[in-house]
């Protein structure tokens, strides 16, 4: 019995070193799996660095580990540089953060004093440091957003549109200036006949209001004399034995015959080959008749006259009528009657 409890004693003891070993054997089996992962993960980061090294900048690793590894020196920047300094795609691909490039120029040549002073100040290649200008970097690359491959042909199509749109823009400003000058010669053209024009039916409308109201005074009046493109002309009448002036406080012959003398005024200032007027004496006294057939005896003899009247005394005066009868059986006809022979002009 005491054998068997040592031997009991000796078993467990064993089984308890086994367990112990069985554990720490699967730890290192796990540390070994951790390894072996890491190694392959390490592995395929390095192929995909390559990779990019070699399609996206076109050197060997070697290469790009030599020209722009740790262990070269790396230009100290100035503040306002390093701000807008933008990142460099070995800086963002070199792996154990990569320096920026130095100058092409090795350490060690020798090519003289002045190329030695172009070379900004460097110092040792430190890993936080460089991978915080690399964050500033790419916030500025991110801030200025996607690049547009067709940017250069978009630009070049709005530049030609731009060049287009300025062409048209100064040939109108041309056209402009021309018209504007066109409008100016029409303007002044238009005042000066304008004043011309209301200057001899301004003289002429005196003398035939003078002759139609004996005694009496007539003119002509404008509004806004400074603009002759947008003045008015008011009618001053004032019959012998009266002061008013104004034409709504004369009676209604003397209207007319107001009336009919300014238009005798433009017909003397500006005469026409023939007129036609509409019973234009029908409100008129025998006197005031009179004095407009007188008027109009002056102006046949520059112009042919058609006068629409029913007053026997103008018919008179006419070398020819023209009427509209009814004979017994109900039927309208046209009459003419030649009262005078006229000479051939």
């Amino acid at each position: 019995q005491e054998g068997r409890r040592e031997r009991a004693e000796a078993a467990a003891g064993a089984r308890r070193r086994q367990e112990a070993l069985a554990a720490e054997l699967a730890e290192l089996t796990d540390a070994v799996h951790r390894d072996e992962v890491a190694r392959a993960q390490q592995r395929l980061r390095l192929e995909q660095l390559e990779e990019r090294s070699t399609s996206e900048l076109g050197t060997a690793p070697d290469v790009l580990v030599e020209e722009h590894g740790p262990h070269r020196p790396v230009p100290v920047l100035s503040e306002a540089t390093a701000a807008v300094d933008p990142p460099r795609a070995d800086e963002a691909d070199g792996g154990e953060g990569a320096a920026p490039r130095p100058s092409a120029r090795g350490e060690g040549d020798d090519t003289g004093g002045d190329d030695d002073a172009d070379e900004p100040p460097t110092r040792p290649y430190v890993r936080a440091e460089q991978e915080q200008r690399l964050r500033r970097a790419e916030r500025a690359l991110a801030q200025l957003g996607k690049v547009n491959p067709l940017a250069l042909e978009e630009f070049a199509a709005l530049e030609e549109r731009h060049a287009f749109l300025v062409e048209q823009l100064d040939d109108l400003t041309r056209s402009r200036q021309d018209l504007l000058g066109i409008v100016a010669d029409v303007d002044a053209r238009v005042q000066r006949v304008f004043a011309e024009a209301y200057e001899d039916v301004a003289a002429a409308f005196e003398r035939v209001f003078a002759r139609l109201f004996p005694g009496g005074e007539g003119r002509l009046v404008l509004t806004d004399p400074g603009d002759m493109l947008t003045t008015g002309i008011e009618v001053e009448a004032r019959p012998a034995g009266k002061r008013v002036k104004r034409l709504s406080l004369l009676s209604g012959g003397e209207r007319s015959l107001a009336a009919v003398a300014f238009l005798v005024a433009i017909f003397t200032a500006r005469p026409s080959p023939f007129y036609v007027l509409d019973e234009v004496e029908a409100a008129l006294d025998d006197t005031n008749l009179g004095r407009l057939i007188d008027v109009m005896e002056e102006l046949r003899a520059s112009s042919q006259l058609v006068v629409i009247t029913h007053q026997k005394r103008t018919m008179e005066v006419a070398d020819a009528l023209y009427g509209v009868t009814m004979r017994g059986d109900g039927v309208t006809t046209v009459v003419s009657q030649r009262l005078r022979e006229v000479a051939p002009a």
